[in-house]
């Protein structure tokens, strides 16, 4: 596929992407999206907004997403290593309530698409990583919801080891289970 291998998951629509890393002498270069590529992969998606995060080892952000106005996400890793994860909130999904998690670095440059109707969140496992990500919908607060991060149901395996404690935002320590959560979204079938 040109310039990225596109590797199907098993959530529908969740794509692990290895660009191709052009290494010399010098350093490297690496093209982080190209729109034609992605259509042929099938992903139609429209990106309008860029983010990046800087964070330090044990801060975990998330599991995050949008009730109304939902983003899809193509993240990646600048620098460091964080474990990444992407669960599916469509109803209806034959994966629904299920997750995905995922080593990104700096290191293995993998992507991360996460569509529309997923939470996302991520663990910092280095020192310290420069996390980037694009957005098919801009942050509107008033519509931002998530679910705790040890939801006892999603029973997500987090790489603790190494992780002398867990670093949350003040808004992430109040998310609640998924049980409790408003969930939006509907499975439409198909990728």
């Amino acid at each position: 596929m040109g310039n990225f291998k596109f590797v199907e998951t098993s959530l529908q629509g969740l794509y692990v992407i290895q660009p191709l890393v052009f290494e010399d002498h010098r350093g490297y270069f690496l093209e982080t999206y190209r729109e034609k590529a992605f259509e042929d992969q099938g992903i139609y998606v429209k990106f309008v907004q860029d983010n990046e995060s800087f964070s330090k080892k044990g801060v975990l952000r998330g599991l995050h997403f949008q009730t109304i106005y939902p983003q899809g996400k193509l993240v990646r890793v600048i620098q460091g290593t964080l474990f990444d994860v992407a669960v599916d909130l469509r109803k209806g999904s034959p994966t629904f309530g299920e997750w995905e998690g995922f080593i990104l670095s700096d290191e293995n440059k993998r992507q991360l698409y996460i569509p529309e109707g997923f939470a996302h969140g991520f663990l910092v496992l280095s020192d310290t990583a420069l996390f980037s990500y694009k957005c098919t919908q801009l942050y509107k607060a008033e519509y931002e919801s998530g679910i705790i991060w040890h939801d006892e149901t999603l029973k997500i395996i987090w790489p603790l080891k190494g992780i002398k404690k867990v670093i949350l935002s003040e808004k992430d320590k109040k998310l609640k289970q998924l049980s409790e959560t408003n969930i939006p979204f509907i499975y439409k079938g198909g990728r």
